[in-house]
C-alpha cells in the first residue's frame, strides 16, 4: 500500500512565498477544488490518502513535499529554506511518526523536499535558494548506514531541483536542460520539455503512472508518445504559488 500525505489549502495561500514568479491573485476555492481532484487522482492510482487539517496561518503549507524526505528506511524532517515555512514541519513529523524513524535537519542546514530527487540509492539535492550544503552533509550522515549516496546539484532559473527534473519511468527523467545539467544524472534516458513549457518538467510517478499538470499539453504529448501513462490534473491555481504535482503530497510505502 502506498500512503499519500496531503494537506488542505490554506486560506492565506495568496500570501505564499514567491521567488521566480510574479504574484497573481489565487482563487482559494478553486485551488481547493483542484487540490481535491489531485487527491482523487492519487486515490485512483492506489494511494491511501491521509489529508491533514488546514494550517490557516501557513500560506505554503499545502506543499507538504518540502517538509520531509521519506525513504524506505527512515524519514528526514527538513528545515525549510524560507523562514515563514519552518513551522510547517511540526505536524508533518507527527503524521510520519507511525511509519518511520525520524531524523531532523538542524541549523545551519536548510533543505526543501522539492530539491530532493531520489533515484534508487542515489539522492540528488538541488543547491538552490532554499537548500544548502550543510543540509546535504547532514543527510549524508543520516543515510550512510543505509548505503545511500547524496550529491549536490546546482540549479538555476527555477525554485527547486524538481522544477527542472523528475523521474517519469525506471530509467527516464523529464528535464528542462536550461535549468539543470543533464550530464549529472548517470545512466539515465531523458525526455526534454517542450521549449514553450519551461515549467513542464515536474511529474509525479506513482508505480508506472504519471500525474501531470494539464497546463503543459505539448510536453504531455511527448510523454504519451514515449509510451507513458499520463493522468492529467488541473493545478493552475497552485502553479501560481510556484507549486507543482510533486509538491502537494508525500508518497511512500506504508
Amino acid at each position: 500500500m502506498r500512503i499519500a500525505i496531503t494537506r488542505q489549502v490554506s486560506p492565506q495561500i495568496g500570501q505564499c512565498e514567491l521567488t521566480h514568479l510574479e504574484r497573481q491573485v489565487i482563487d482559494v476555492e478553486l485551488a481547493r477544488r483542484q487540490h481535491h481532484q489531485y487527491e482523487e487522482a492519487l486515490a485512483a492510482l492506489g494511494c491511501q490518502v491521509h489529508c491533514l487539517p488546514v494550517e490557516p496561518d501557513l500560506p505554503d503549507s499545502v506543499f507538504v513535499e518540502d517538509t520531509a524526505v521519506v525513504l524506505d528506511e527512515i524519514a528526514i524532517i527538513t528545515r525549510l529554506g524560507a523562514d515563514s515555512r519552518k513551522p510547517e514541519t511540526t505536524s508533518i513529523a507527527r503524521a510520519l511518526e507511525p511509519y518511520r524513524q525520524l531524523c531532523t535537519i538542524t541549523a545551519p542546514g536548510t533543505v526543501d523536499g522539492g530539491d530532493v530527487l531520489c533515484l534508487g540509492k542515489t539522492i540528488y539535492v538541488g543547491l538552490s535558494s532554499r537548500s544548502n550544503q550543510p543540509a546535504i552533509d547532514q543527510m549524508m550522515a543520516f543515510l550512510k548506514p543505509y548505503r545511500y549516496t547524496v550529491k549536490g546539484v546546482r540549479v538555476s532559473g527555477c525554485l527547486h531541483l524538481k522544477s527542472a527534473v523528475t523521474q517519469v519511468a525506471d530509467n527516464t527523467l523529464l528535464i528542462n536542460p536550461e535549468w539543470v545539467e543533464m550530464g549529472i544524472f548517470k545512466d539515465m534516458h531523458f525526455l526534454e520539455v517542450d521549449p514553450s513549457e519551461p515549467y513542464g518538467a515536474n511529474a509525479l510517478l506513482i508505480g508506472i503512472n504519471l500525474i501531470y499538470p494539464s497546463s503543459y499539453p505539448r510536453t504531455q504529448r511527448r510523454l504519451e508518445e514515449h509510451g507513458l501513462s499520463v493522468k492529467t490534473v488541473d493545478v493552475s491555481e497552485l502553479i501560481k504559488a510556484e507549486g507543482a504535482v510533486t509538491c502537494c503530497s508525500l508518497v511512500f510505502k506504508g
